[in-house]
């Protein structure tokens, strides 16, 4: 998918166009953070170089992001019988385990 499909696919998803103005850099971050996964050693791999079946994950984890702002650290939060509390303060590891890291031997 092209990240304009990606984008679309995240305002869809957020359903909520007081939003939308934060989708494209979460898109943009969660992009960086799956490149970032995959090839840890390698600085010139780029979006392009991501294999498809990534790509998704990079429109839930824009998604996660964007509807966590403001309280981005949460670890606890109790109010009015609603509790909340989040797996990382960055971008949940249940999303990036499915992401094998593709290292090699230096060139």
């Amino acid at each position: 998918m092209t990240h304009e499909e990606l984008l679309e696919q995240t305002l869809i998803e957020l359903d909520d166009d007081r939003l939308a103005k934060f989708a494209e850099p979460a898109l943009r971050r969660a992009e960086q953070a799956i490149v970032a996964r995959l090839w840890p050693y390698d600085e010139d791999k780029t979006w392009d170089d991501v294999p498809e079946r990534h790509h998704m994950t990079a429109c839930e984890i824009a998604v996660i992001m964007v509807n966590r702002r403001g309280a981005e650290g949460e670890t606890s939060h109790s109010e009015s019988g609603t509790s909340r509390s989040y797996e990382s303060a960055g971008i949940p590891d249940s999303l990036l385990r499915g992401i094998v890291p593709r290292v090699g031997v230096p060139r």
